[in-house]
């Protein structure tokens, strides 16, 4: 007996023939729209919550379990956000011999006007970035290519390499980089514990500090404060 046409599509979307693989084209490339300079729309993030909800996925398949307590994970996805960015920028960014200036958004430095769209800007990457690339994609390549150990790993790989690629257009190399470690430790987290919502709150977290330490014009002195 054929399957009632809703619930056929909904099949269609969750596999990998057209509809599948039109959907997956479409947020992927979608993503993030940058509208002028710094105005972000997270259209890639609402598109994969419009076919969560077309193909019958459930929320948890995508990262979205309910925490055991918001509090502790509001409060370690602060800590650890503001901490890793910290460590990135004082550490490991200066030992692989970064610019210690990010010049794609040192413009924003003492910026009053562009400070309330770039606050929103951090929050739509926080959010769009993990559900698209940490929650979709996960999803996506497991039911691709399997849950064992070695297609974990693979889909922490993949999707690390595409995070850190779409950060090349508008940060140059230093951001496939940042972006490509970002992936890696981020998508580790989200493989072993199934679960976004703390990354969501420490990437928001992780940026924010980015853009305070911009703002502020405190990126050599942060940059310099442990190798001079």
């Amino acid at each position: 007996m054929p399957l009632p046409s809703k619930d056929a599509f909904a099949a269609g979307l969750r596999g990998f023939g057209p509809p599948g693989i039109i959907a997956l084209l479409v947020i992927l490339l979608t993503g993030n729209i940058i509208v002028g300079r710094m105005i972000v729309l997270p259209v890639g993030a609402v598109l994969v919550l419009v076919w969560a909800r077309w193909s019958h996925t459930l929320w948890p398949q995508l990262g979205l379990a309910r925490p055991g307590s918001w509090m502790a994970t509001v409060l370690v996805g602060l800590v650890f956000g503001v901490a890793f960015k910290l460590i990135m920028k004082a550490v490991i960014m200066p030992l692989l011999g970064a610019d210690p200036i990010n010049q794609a958004y040192h413009f924003l430095a003492g910026n009053r006007a562009m400070l309330p769209t770039a606050v929103w800007a951090m929050f739509a990457a926080g959010f769009g970035e993990e559900l698209v690339f940490r929650g979709y994609l996960f999803e996506r390549l497991g039911r691709l290519i399997g849950s064992g150990p070695r297609a974990k790993t693979a889909i922490v790989l993949l999707t690390t390499l595409w995070f850190g690629a779409a950060h090349y257009l508008n940060q140059g190399f230093a951001g496939v980089t940042q972006g490509v470690i970002f992936g890696l430790v981020f998508g580790t987290i989200a493989m072993v514990t199934g679960r976004i919502w703390l990354l969501m709150i420490a990437h928001t977290a992780f940026d924010l500090t980015a853009l305070s330490i911009i703002y502020w014009d405190l990126e050599t002195n942060v940059a310099h404060s442990i190798f001079p």
